[in-house]
């Protein structure tokens, strides 16, 4: 059993948020996560877990704490799990010059190009290293397993999804970037981590996985704020749309008039997402 350090701990909701540390064998490097134990979990009861996604410049931490969601997984008995958004401190040329690539921008992919695939691999950490780390040092059952995210990391969320259903049993996520092949992000960071074949691209993009025909079993809820400034330019929750028109996909996204990028939009609308994948993960 790998360890893990504890950085510190809180009571809250009449569970525990928790931060902590540990040597990641995927990442090569000492990696952070954040822990939401509900009640039931802190007895000993091993709960369902939902894995929560944060966007770009984001850490462990941000999720757990501006969100709003550990109240309502407190209600719902889910435990929330938060990784960082990249690996730390991996000595890549350039990765701390720009907010959109590299520290804090790693996609939660795997990269490919030699400048990065020692380090970069939050693809396998997430689906693989991190699930089963929670799983052996807390009261989580991992066959009960959901993911959301929020932006990069809503980006994050659906494509670990449709490219694991069997693994991730519910979907959620708020403003992700939906078709990352072919909006700025997507493109200077796949161009990065995965080589200028924009063949290699399609199996990180949720609109190109759904178009080639991998689906969810359950519906994916998003939602998305009208007075994002990222929408037309960055998110395209039309194209995700029509993709999962086309794939028979169950989607509801949800537009709001209004709503911007910020947590202030995730907090408005965080108890839906919360109860969507309690209604799942919560049933035998």
């Amino acid at each position: 059993m790998s360890r893990i350090t504890t950085l510190e701990e809180h009571a809250g909701c009449g569970g525990r948020v928790g931060f902590y540390s540990h040597p990641s064998t995927t990442l090569g490097l000492e990696a952070r996560f954040g822990v939401f134990l509900p009640p039931r979990a802190l007895a000993g009861e091993k709960v369902p877990v939902l894995f929560v996604l944060a966007g770009l410049t984001c850490t462990h931490e941000t999720f757990l704490i501006k969100s709003n969601a550990v109240r309502f997984a407190a209600r719902h008995g889910l435990a929330l799990v938060a990784p960082d958004t990249s690996p730390r401190g991996a000595g890549v040329p350039g990765e701390d010059d720009a907010y959109d690539l590299g520290t804090g921008a790693g996609f939660y992919l795997d990269a490919t190009t030699p400048a990065w695939r020692a380090h970069y691999r939050m693809g396998s950490y997430i689906d693989t290293e991190l699930p089963q780390l929670v799983q052996d040092h807390f009261a989580i059952d991992g066959a009960r397993r959901g993911i959301m995210g929020h932006s990069m990391g809503g980006h994050g969320a659906l494509v670990h999804a449709l490219t694991a259903p069997q693994a991730w049993k519910s979907v959620s996520a708020f403003a992700p970037i939906c078709h990352p092949a072919i909006v700025p992000w997507g493109e200077k960071a796949f161009a990065a981590y995965l080589g200028p074949d924009r063949k290699a691209w399609a199996r990180h993009d949720a609109t190109l996985l759904l178009e080639a025909g991998h689906t969810h079993p359950t519906s994916i809820l998003i939602d998305q704020g009208e007075a994002d400034q990222f929408v037309h330019n960055q998110l395209r929750p039309d194209l995700l749309r029509a993709a999962a028109g086309g794939a028979g996909q169950g989607l509801h996204l949800r537009m709001h008039a209004g709503y911007d990028h910020s947590y202030w939009f995730i907090q408005s609308f965080i108890a839906d997402h919360i109860s969507h994948h309690a209604t799942i993960l919560n049933t035998p």
